[in-house]
């Protein structure tokens, strides 16, 4: 499965950015995702996911903020972020795994198999 992450860039405080997870495999409407993010000097860490069932769950820091959902049609799968803080500043990656996750499996990276490249997002106080 091969995952191409986009729609990162610069924003102000306060701003929102849709990023978007494209997978090449047909039947990712049964795998489940994780998005992820780095910053500098920082260990990576979970943000959101969502299982192949829809079940949603998010980083207590992320709750209220960001919003995940997937669009099966289109093999896509989104992170919607708003009201944007200078910490959230990172570079964002996307994971597949074609295991269900629950809340603390879907928040560890070792349940993914696939993952994207990445994206930078920068938020500008």
């Amino acid at each position: 499965v091969q995952l191409q992450a986009s729609g990162g860039g610069l924003v102000q405080t306060g701003g929102s950015l849709r990023l978007s997870c494209a997978a090449s495999e047909p039947t990712f409407s049964s795998y489940s995702v994780g998005w992820f993010r780095q910053a500098p000097g920082k260990e990576r860490e979970f943000a959101a996911c969502i299982s192949w069932s829809g079940n949603v769950y998010y980083e207590d820091s992320v709750k209220g903020r960001f919003t995940i959902s997937r669009d099966n049609a289109k093999n896509t799968v989104y992170l919607q972020m708003d009201s944007l803080k200078p910490e959230d500043t990172a570079v964002y990656y996307c994971a597949a795994s074609s295991r269900g996750v629950g809340s603390y499996s879907g928040s560890y990276a070792g349940t993914y198999d696939y993952w994207g490249q990445g994206t930078q997002v920068t938020v500008s106080s």
